[in-house]
């Protein structure tokens, strides 16, 4: 897989800029805030429909403007795809593959795959649990294109349910057919969850040996909040029920959805001991430098080609030898288009075969 071509209208501090990709490495060069992060969220969003720093569609267009696009062209097997999205300030979006409009975004999803890795991602292990769900989601949602409209199904019986809630007259007969919705798309959604955990975890421990070089081993564990062993959708249907059973009177007083996979949780371990806890910042910049190997691994495999690896200055968080590691692991395997502010971080190989890219002020052009 092979982003070519990239085309930008409107789209955050970009007012029309096109950007053609030239072999496997391109470095993005600039100092702060002038649109090198803003670049890899437009693919980021073509690949999951996601951006990984805003909730809101009307911060992702340049101001002044209704709409904003970004238009790729992937090599792909087994063709190449033409995709356009279309963002407005309403939220109203536009998915085109080959210029025919696609009526649903599931049918958009899957032509262009991407491994996002960013300095926030720092914080998948110290931050919030929220964080680490939308890690576990982002990644099925391109493993699984359908799982984003099952997520987005789950979030609106939540939001459905909590609005009954919040209702000093509602009755247990009123909660019943949200009730059953719950578990029903819940109970999906922790199956699929608890399956991708299972796959990432080898991955993730062996990615973490091969960069530490230590003993250490990693876990990665997945804690949903209906509390589940077996991978079986009737067993998890039947706990779901039974909690919904027990924390009823709690939901009442709390007037909010107390069980479901939105309050699920993902631990990760270092020889038995909480990360979020004991590990130090050298110990978790490893452990999610293999989370993110692990996840570029995991498609790879299943899809039979390697997804774009999208690094937004994560060199200026990783000390010397994890850098070293880490461009020599994706070597020209993987096309990458990695953002700094200093070439200095860059081994001379990798500067003589990658294409480097001046941004300034949501402008780019080579650097001779």
């Amino acid at each position: 897989m092979y982003l070519q071509h990239l085309h930008l209208q409107h789209f955050r501090n970009y007012t029309d800029q096109a950007v053609t990709f030239q072999g496997q490495q391109t470095i993005l060069i600039g100092d702060n805030a002038q649109g090198k992060s803003n670049l890899l969220e437009a693919i980021v969003l073509l690949a999951t429909l996601h951006s990984p720093r805003v909730q809101r569609d009307a911060d992702l267009i340049q101001s002044g403007q209704t709409l904003a696009q970004i238009q790729g062209y992937v090599l792909r097997q087994p063709d190449p795809a033409e995709l356009a999205l279309v963002l407005r300030a309403s939220g109203r979006r536009t998915w085109m593959v080959n210029q025919q409009v696609q009526r649903r975004q599931v049918d958009f999803l899957g032509y262009l795959r991407a491994v996002f890795f960013s300095c926030l991602d720092l914080e998948l292990v110290r931050g919030s649990p929220g964080q680490r769900r939308d890690w576990l989601d982002q990644t099925l949602v391109q493993l699984e294109p359908l799982y984003s409209q099952l997520l987005q199904d789950y979030q609106r019986v939540v939001r459905q349910r909590n609005a009954l809630l919040r209702q000093d007259t509602v009755t247990p007969a009123q909660l019943a057919p949200w009730d059953d919705l719950l578990i029903q798309t819940g109970a999906r959604l922790i199956r699929r969850r608890y399956q991708l955990v299972e796959r990432l975890q080898p991955l993730a421990q062996t990615w973490h040996h091969r960069i530490s070089q230590s003993k250490e081993v990693l876990t990665v564990r997945y804690a949903p909040a209906v509390p589940v062993s077996v991978n079986d959708t009737e067993a998890i249907r039947t706990e779901f029920q039974r909690q919904l059973a027990a924390k009823a009177l709690a939901e009442r007083m709390q007037k909010t959805t107390l069980v479901g996979p939105h309050r699920d949780e993902v631990i990760f371990t270092l020889d038995g001991q909480l990360a979020r806890h004991y590990a130090s910042q050298g110990q978790q910049r490893t452990l999610v430098l293999a989370l993110k190997l692990a996840e570029l691994e995991l498609l790879e495999t299943v899809f039979g080609e390697t997804p774009l690896l999208l690094l937004d200055d994560v060199l200026a968080e990783l000390d010397q030898k994890r850098q070293r590691h880490l461009l020599t692991v994706i070597a020209d395997r993987v096309q990458t288009i990695i953002t700094t502010t200093d070439l200095a971080r860059f081994e001379p190989p990798w500067l003589t075969h990658a294409q480097q890219l001046y941004v300034e002020q949501g402008r780019i052009w080579p650097r001779e």
